[in-house]
């Protein structure tokens, strides 16, 4: 016997099932909590490398202007040979950049203008040309070593500016004034 067909448009056995929902999709906005600390932490981040890097901009500004007027003081004494202008200067800009650091510099002589001096880390050598400088603005001029000094001042100049260079005062052991 032949089987009947059934119309295609007649219903299917069993009960009528619908099609799986699926929840709404989740919106972008607000994030999720783990996504606001991590904008924060990427903001910190920036604004602290921004920091870092103006202070760095503004000790190199402050480098070249400060060594700038090194070269005008040699420039000047080339010009004019004025040896003790030279020597006078390079002293003047050495205790400005010292006061910066130390307020009193200004105003120390002898060992203690040494101690601000040797608080930079450089050469012994520099150390030494430095030492001779303080002598030198107060004897009769005499040709010689201006190269030496004007060096050794660039070198402790260039590393002065830098605040982190400093090493710490020592703490005096002088008893205060009661």
């Amino acid at each position: 016997m032949i089987a009947a067909a059934t119309p295609p448009t007649a219903a299917a056995p069993g009960p009528v099932l619908r099609d799986i929902h699926l929840p709404a999709e989740p919106s972008w906005w607000p994030p999720a909590p783990g996504w606001w600390l991590l904008a924060v932490l990427a903001l910190l981040v920036f604004a602290g490398l921004a920091w870092v890097w103006q202070r760095r901009c503004r000790v190199r500004q402050r480098q070249r202007r400060i060594l700038g007027e090194l070269e005008n003081l040699v420039r000047r004494h080339r010009e004019d040979g004025d040896r003790a202008a030279l020597l006078g200067g390079l002293h003047q800009l050495l205790r400005r950049v010292a006061r910066e650091q130390d307020a009193a510099a200004v105003h120390l002589r002898g060992d203690a203008w040494r101690h601000v001096l040797a608080r930079v880390p450089v050469d012994a050598a520099t150390q030494d040309s430095l030492h001779r400088l303080e002598q030198l603005i107060y004897q009769p001029p005499r040709s010689g070593d201006e190269n030496d000094l004007v060096e050794a001042a660039r070198r402790w100049l260039r590393l002065a500016v830098k605040p982190s260079t400093w090493k710490r005062k020592k703490p005096s052991s002088e008893p205060a004034d009661a």
